[in-house]
C-alpha cells in the first residue's frame, strides 16, 4: 500500500539555513518542492537560493580525483577511516573545505611531479621498444649504409600493399636534395617494407614535412644513436631500459607509500564532497526572504514526528514545522511511497518498470505479489524445474548482494518456485513425465479430472479463463475504487457498468454451452441491457466497444495454459530424445542439455506473459500513473 502523506513547509531565520539543510538531509525524510513554484510572489515575496559554494566543491573534487587516479588502491583498511570522517566533517561545510584544502596542499605538488616523470619514463620505454623493434627489422641493410659525416638517417616502414608510394618518394627527395640522397629498401616481412633514407641535414625540415604529408610511417633514431653500429645501439637501448625501470620501480614505491597514508584519507574525502555537491545542487528549490528561510515538501506520516523532534532538539523554536492544508486535487501531487510486508517488496520492482502511481491511485503491489506467483506457477508446474529456479534464485540472491535488482527478481522466483511446485506436485511432473516413468509422482486426481497436462487440456483452459475472468474482475473492482477516490461519477459508472455486461455475457455463454441451466438467459440479456447505458455514460458512444475488448483481456489468459503446455512437451521430448539414444551417457547429456533450455525459457517466458496480463489486460482498468516516486533529500551511504 502507499503510504499517507503531508506536505511541509519548514521554516526558520536566516542564519541557521546551512545547518537545517545538513539536518535535513541527514535525516532523509523529505521529498523536496521548489519553494518559489508553490509559493504566489503575492502572498510572500520569496526569492530562490542560490548557492555560491557549488564552484569550489566542484574544483575540489576535480584535484581529488586527479590524486586518486595517481596514486595506487590498497586492499584493505577503509571501514575504520569511513567512520572517523563521517563523524569529524559530515556536518560542517566549512570544515569540509579547509581538511580538503589542507591535505591536498599536501600531497598535490608530489603527486603531480611523480605523475608527470612516470608518464615521461613510459613514453620513453614505449619509444625504445618501437626503435628496437625497428632496428631488429633492418639490421640486414646495416652493411649497404654509408657513414657520412653531417647526413641523417631515417627509416620508412611501409606495408607491402603501398610499395608503389616509394617511387613517389624517391622521385621527390630527388628534387628536395637535387639528387643528393641515398634509399635503400628491402622486405622485413611479409607485410612489410623498410626503406633507410640518408640525405644531407640541410634538407631535414622539408623531408620530413614530405614524408609526413604521405602519412607514413616514419622512425627517426635519436641523435646519440646516429652513426653507431646496430649491436651498439641495442646494447644502449637495453641498458636504457634497464635504467628507467629501475627509476620507475622507485616512483612506484614512493606512490605506494603515499596511498598507505592518503589514498582511504581521500577516496573518503571524495564521497564525502560528491554527497555535499549533490545537497548543495538542491538549494535552488529552497526560498528565502531578507530575514527567513523556507523549505518545502512531502513527508510521509510516520516519519513527522521523527523530523520535528529532530529539528527541535538541535534549533529549539527557532526552526518551525508547519503542517499545509490542501485540497483534495492538490493530494495528486504528492508522491508516491511503498509500505508493504516483505513478501510484497520485491514486486515493487516491477512497478517501477510501469512507472509510479499517483498519490491517490490504488498500490497495485497487492495485486502483482498475489497473482504473479501463481501465474508463473500455472505456467511452469514442474517440480524439478522448481526446484533448480528455487535454487539459481538463492545462488544469485546470495552472489549479487549490492545489485538492488538482482536481489528483487531473484526475491520473486523464490517467492514463485512455491506455487510451482505445487502444481508440479498437481500436474504430477518432474522433469517432465520422468518422475511419472520412475513412478515416484503421478498426476493428482480432483473434481473428476486426472490433471495431466497432456490430456486435460479443455480444463486447464477453462482454468486459465476463469482466471483471467477474475483477474478482470479485481481490476474492475479497483477502478471503481479509483474512481469513487476522485469523485469521478462517469469513471465509477463506467467500471460498475462493465462488470455488469460481463457477468451477463459470461451467463450466456454458460447458457449455450449447458453448463448453465437455460432458465438464466433472460437474466443475462437484462444484465447487457442495463449496463449499456452505464457504459455509454461513462466512456461515451464508444463504451459498448470496450466491452469487446474486455472480452479480449479475458481471453488472452489461455496462454496461461497455451505456454505450460509447450513447455511440458519440451520436457518429454527432452526425455524421449535422451531415452533414444544408445548410450546412457550421451541420453543423459542430450537430456540434461534440453531440460537446461527448458528451465532457461522457463524463467523469462512466464515471467514476461505474467507480467503482460498484469500491465495490459488487468492495469488497463484502474492504473493510470503518471505520478511520481518519493525520493528524500538524503545523504548516500558511503561505500567500501
Amino acid at each position: 500500500m502507499l503510504q499517507k502523506m503531508n506536505r511541509i513547509l519548514v521554516i526558520g531565520p536566516i542564519q541557521d539555513f546551512h545547518y537545517v539543510v545538513d539536518v535535513l538531509y541527514d535525516a532523509g525524510t523529505v521529498h523536496l518542492e521548489d519553494v518559489s513554484e508553490q509559493i504566489s510572489s503575492q502572498e510572500i515575496p520569496v526569492s530562490r537560493w542560490e548557492e555560491e559554494t557549488s564552484l569550489e566543491i566542484s574544483n575540489l573534487l576535480m584535484r581529488v580525483n586527479g590524486i586518486l587516479m595517481t596514486l595506487p588502491t590498497p586492499v584493505t583498511g577503509k571501514e575504520q577511516w569511513e567512520k572517523r570522517y563521517q563523524k569529524q566533517f559530515w556536518r560542517n561545510q566549512t570544515d569540509i573545505f579547509s581538511h580538503a584544502h589542507e591535505v591536498i596542499e599536501g600531497i598535490e605538488e608530489t603527486t603531480r611531479e611523480i605523475s608527470t616523470r612516470k608518464g615521461e619514463l613510459e613514453y620513453t620505454i614505449t619509444a625504445l621498444n618501437r626503435y628496437e623493434k625497428t632496428i631488429n627489422q633492418i639490421r640486414p641493410l646495416e652493411e649497404q649504409l654509408p657513414v657520412l659525416e653531417g647526413y641523417e638517417v631515417t627509416v620508412l616502414l611501409i606495408q607491402q600493399d603501398f610499395s608503389e608510394i616509394l617511387e613517389i618518394i624517391r622521385k621527390e627527395l630527388a628534387k628536395i636534395t637535387q639528387d643528393r640522397f641515398e634509399m635503400i629498401s628491402s622486405e622485413i616481412d611479409e607485410e612489410t617494407l623498410a626503406s633507410i633514407i640518408v640525405f644531407h641535414r640541410r634538407y631535414e625540415d622539408q623531408v620530413h614535412s614530405f614524408i609526413f604529408s604521405k602519412n607514413v610511417n616514419e622512425v627517426r633514431l635519436p641523435q646519440e644513436y646516429m652513426g653507431r653500429p646496430f649491436d651498439e645501439v641495442l646494447d644502449l637501448i637495453r641498458a636504457k631500459r634497464e635504467e628507467i625501470r629501475f627509476e620507475l620501480a622507485s616512483l612506484n614505491s614512493q606512490l605506494a607509500a603515499l596511498s598507505a597514508k592518503w589514498w582511504i584519507e581521500f577516496s573518503v574525502l571524495k564521497a564525502i564532497l560528491e554527497d555535499k555537491q549533490k545537497e548543495i545542487l538542491a538549494f535552488t528549490q529552497f526560498g528565502h526572504t531578507t530575514h527567513t528561510f523556507m523549505i518545502m515538501g512531502w513527508i510521509p506520516v510516520p516519519q513527522l514526528v521523527r523530523t520535528k523532534d529532530i529539528l527541535r532538539e538541535k534549533f529549539g523554536e527557532r526552526v518551525v514545522v508547519a503542517n499545509l492544508e490542501l485540497l483534495p486535487e492538490e493530494y495528486e501531487e504528492a508522491p508516491a511511497s511503498y509500505i508493504n510486508p516483505w513478501f510484497m517488496k520485491p514486486f515493487e520492482f516491477f512497478n517501477s518498470l510501469v512507472g509510479a502511481p499517483k498519490y491517490t491511485e490504488v498500490d497495485p503491489t497487492p495485486l502483482i505479489s498475489l497473482f504473479f506467483p501463481i501465474f508463473f506457477g500455472l505456467m511452469v508446474g514442474d517440480i524439478g524445474y522448481g526446484l533448480i529456479i528455487l535454487a539459481i534464485a538463492l545462488i544469485a540472491k546470495r552472489r549479487f548482494r549490492d545489485l538492488e535488482w538482482v536481489q528483487s527478481l531473484s526475491s520473486i522466483m523464490i517467492i514463485s518456485a512455491i506455487p510451482t511446485l505445487f502444481f508440479g506436485y498437481l500436474y504430477g511432473e518432474f522433469f517432465g513425465d520422468f518422475g511419472e516413468h520412475m513412478h515416484w509422482i503421478e498426476p493428482v486426481h480432483l473434481f473428476g479430472i486426472t490433471w495431466n497436462r497432456i490430456d486435460a487440456i479443455v480444463p486447464l483452459l477453462i482454468l486459465a479463463v476463469a482466471i483471467g475472468v477474475i483477474h478482470v474482475f479485481v481490476g474492475l473492482g479497483l477502478g471503481i475504487v479509483n474512481a469513487v477516490t476522485k469523485k469521478s461519477k462517469k469513471h465509477v459508472a463506467e467500471k460498475v457498468g462493465m462488470l455488469i455486461a460481463i457477468t451477463g455475457l459470461l451467463v450466456l455463454v454458460g447458457v449455450a454451452s449447458e453448463m448453465l441451466p437455460a432458465t438464466l438467459f433472460s437474466p443475462g440479456i437484462v444484465a447487457v441491457v442495463i449496463a449499456l447505458p452505464f457504459i455509454i455514460y461513462g466512456a461515451g458512444a464508444i463504451g459498448p466497444i470496450e466491452i469487446m475488448g474486455t472480452i479480449g483481456n479475458i481471453l488472452s489468459y489461455a496462454r496461461l495454459m497455451a505456454i505450460g503446455m509447450a513447455s511440458v512437451i519440451l520436457a518429454i521430448v527432452a526425455n524421449k530424445l535422451g531415452g533414444a539414444m544408445g548410450v546412457a551417457l550421451i541420453g543423459v547429456i542430450v537430456a540434461s542439455l534440453l531440460h537446461a533450455l527448458n528451465i532457461l525459457l522457463a524463467m523469462f517466458s512466464p515471467s514476461l506473459h505474467s507480467i503482460r496480463l498484469h500491465v495490459v489486460e488487468c492495469y488497463s482498468k484502474f492504473y493510470e500513473g503518471g505520478g511520481k516516486f518519493y525520493s528524500p533529500f538524503k545523504k548516500e551511504k558511503l561505500k567500501d
